[in-house]
């Protein structure tokens, strides 16, 4: 019996330790940033201000990230994936770790804009080295792998404010956070450049930006809103859910910890799952399928009523919102062309993070607009954006299987 799918057991060593690599890059980039949403309610204290104003640091992270995305895209185009990837790991964990020593709200705001900055080109860079280094059957089973290692880095944060937060409180969560600087250890001595990149740098490929985009700025648009849409659909889930299980519901440690870990198992399900399943039924089906199937899920996410049933609520909306995630890696890179593949995808991402980095502080103003019921802002909330993240996708083109590398790279099919 087999302990792999096949579509990983066809990778070779190093392949596979590409994808691994990638796939940790994420976890602890998303570890990092989830960090502070579970101690919004205790910053606000310890600055003596509101929630909405801590919430202030998610919009200014997801809004630096376009920075980010662009600049170490552009420095991975140009130098390699490989190389940038580990200097953007040190950069995220060290700021991470001077959160942790910020003597105001106002300093640390400057340090998660910093933060986001770094964490802005993790993603696409990550993601940029695998698709290139794989096989193209075995892209949806690895989108969906690499997509999961966004709940993962949620996961070990409820792990780590389970284990950290009442021993050394929230400034010993982010000490915790500069752990992933570790991984560049890994990615040194276990992973290779890309073989795609490489291919272009021999053939004295190095089209500049705007050269290599010519033909693609309405799809650059597109993606930018269809991640707009993506990013209001995850954030508006999952950022403010440990402040409403906190602030409305009123649980302690241990269940928001178990929540929230049911939360990203649903996560982790729901990204292999649909990542893989859209091999067979194509990207934007599967998108589509998994952002219409979340609405049905929200009365007992927001309104279950009893430990058991949120817990099942929480599961089940991740599985359909993550589900649609899993799909993402793939889909932007192959919509992608080769010159700018270490840009384009991460750079529309966070352009789509940027216009939806208003979600946490929308989400607290509305809550406080209906005398703090988190339980009506995020189920308004997730069921305007499931049905706009369907539309969105079903208009747009898809590119399933497309080569890499020169190798039958067209604009897609729609």
């Amino acid at each position: 019996m087999h302990l792999f799918p096949a579509a990983l057991r066809q990778l070779d060593h190093d392949q596979r330790h590409t994808v691994l690599a990638s796939f940790l890059g994420w976890t602890l980039d998303a570890f990092d940033y989830f960090l502070l949403v579970f101690v919004i309610g205790e910053i606000a204290r310890d600055f003596h201000t509101d929630h909405t104003r801590v919430t202030t640091a998610l919009f200014l992270t997801l809004a630096a990230r376009p920075l980010g995305a662009l600049l170490f895209g552009r420095l991975a185009d140009r130098y390699g994936r490989r190389p940038v990837l580990m200097v953007d790991i040190v950069l995220f964990s060290l700021l991470e770790l001077a959160c942790a020593f910020a003597p105001s709200l106002g300093a640390l705001l400057v340090l998660r804009f910093l933060f986001g900055i770094a964490m802005g080109g993790e993603w696409g860079i990550g993601a940029s080295l695998a698709m290139e280094s794989i096989p193209p059957s075995a892209r949806g089973l690895v989108s969906g792998l690499l997509q999961s290692g966004y709940p993962c880095g949620y996961f070990l944060g409820a792990i780590a404010y389970w284990l950290v937060f009442d021993h050394f409180g929230w400034r010993g969560m982010f000490v915790v956070g500069a752990l992933p600087a570790l991984l560049v250890l890994y990615v040194r001595s276990k992973v290779p450049e890309s073989p795609v990149w490489k291919a272009g740098q021999a053939g004295g490929g190095r089209a500049s930006a705007l050269a290599a985009m010519r033909g693609y700025w309405r799809r650059f648009l597109y993606l930018m809103l269809l991640m707009m849409a993506f990013n209001m659909f995850s954030h508006g889930s999952q950022d403010l859910y440990p402040t409403f299980l906190k602030s409305q519901l009123h649980f302690g440690t241990g269940e928001v910890t178990v929540l929230t870990m049911l939360l990203n198992l649903g996560a982790i399900v729901g990204g292999l799952g649909f990542g893989a399943w859209s091999e067979r039924i194509g990207r934007r089906r599967a998108i589509v399928l998994a952002a219409l199937l979340a609405l049905p899920v929200i009365p007992l996410w927001a309104y279950g009523g009893s430990l058991l049933l949120l817990g099942l609520g929480a599961f089940l909306i991740q599985v359909m919102v993550q589900g649609a995630w899993g799909v993402v890696p793939t889909h932007l890179n192959e919509l992608s062309p080769d010159a700018v593949r270490g840009t384009l995808p991460g750079f529309a991402y966070q352009m789509g993070n940027l216009l939806a980095a208003v979600t946490a502080t929308a989400q607290s103003w509305l809550a406080a607009r209906h005398g703090g019921d988190y339980a009506f802002a995020m189920s308004l909330w997730i069921a305007a954006v499931a049905v706009l993240l369907a539309a969105l996708t079903w208009l747009g083109p898809e590119a399933h299987g497309v080569g890499f590398g020169g190798a039958g790279h067209g604009k897609g099919r729609s």
